[in-house]
C-alpha cells in the first residue's frame, strides 16, 4: 500500500460526515427524538398544572370546611366537636350544610340542628342561608324536616 491510500484509510476527507449509528436514518432518529421529548415535556407540564390545581383547590375546601365548623359553633353558641358535614359533588356547589345536636349526646341521639351555609369566607365564618331542625335518629331528609328557616325553604323541600 502507499502512503496516500495508507492515510486515506485513517481518517476521512475534509467535508465528508460520518452519522452517528451508521448513515441513513440517523436524521431521521434524531427528529423523533425531538418529537417525543417535545411530548414528554407537553404531558409534564399538563400534569404539574392539575397537580397544583388540585391542591389549591383541597386547600380552598378544607378552609371552608374549618369556616363551616367555626360558623355552626358560633351560631348555636354549643362547642361540639362531633358535627357532620354534607357537601354538594354532584352539582359540585360550595353550599355545605352542618348539622350537630341541640343539647349534649351521642351524634343523631339528640334534636339536632342543621345549617345550610353558602358564600365565601369571610373573617372565618360563612353566611347562613337556611337551616332546619332534625328529630332524634333521623336522617337529614326534606321529610325528617321540621322549623325551617331561612330564604330557601321552598327549594330545600322542607314542610311548611
Amino acid at each position: 500500500m502507499s502512503a496516500s491510500e495508507h492515510s486515506f484509510l485513517r481518517r476521512p476527507r475534509a467535508g465528508r460526515r460520518v452519522a452517528p449509528g451508521g448513515g441513513e436514518g440517523a436524521g431521521r432518529s434524531s427528529g423523533l427524538r425531538r418529537v417525543e421529548s417535545i411530548v414528554l415535556l407537553l404531558a409534564a407540564l399538563f400534569l404539574g398544572v392539575a397537580t397544583v390545581n388540585d391542591v389549591v383547590r383541597q386547600t380552598h375546601t378544607n378552609h371552608r370546611l374549618v369556616a363551616d365548623l367555626r360558623t355552626w359553633r358560633a351560631y348555636t353558641g354549643h362547642d361540639y366537636r362531633n358535627l357532620s358535614i354534607s357537601q354538594d359533588f354532584h352539582h359540585h356547589t360550595k353550599r355545605e350544610i352542618v348539622c350537630g345536636n341541640t343539647s349534649p349526646g351521642p351524634p343523631g341521639a339528640r334534636e339536632q340542628l342543621c345549617l345550610l351555609l353558602t358564600g365565601p369566607v369571610s373573617h372565618g365564618r360563612r353566611a347562613v342561608s337556611a337551616g332546619w331542625y332534625l328529630r332524634p335518629h333521623r336522617e337529614d331528609r326534606p321529610n325528617n324536616r321540621y322549623a325551617c328557616f331561612g330564604h330557601v325553604v321552598g327549594e330545600l323541600g322542607c314542610p311548611r
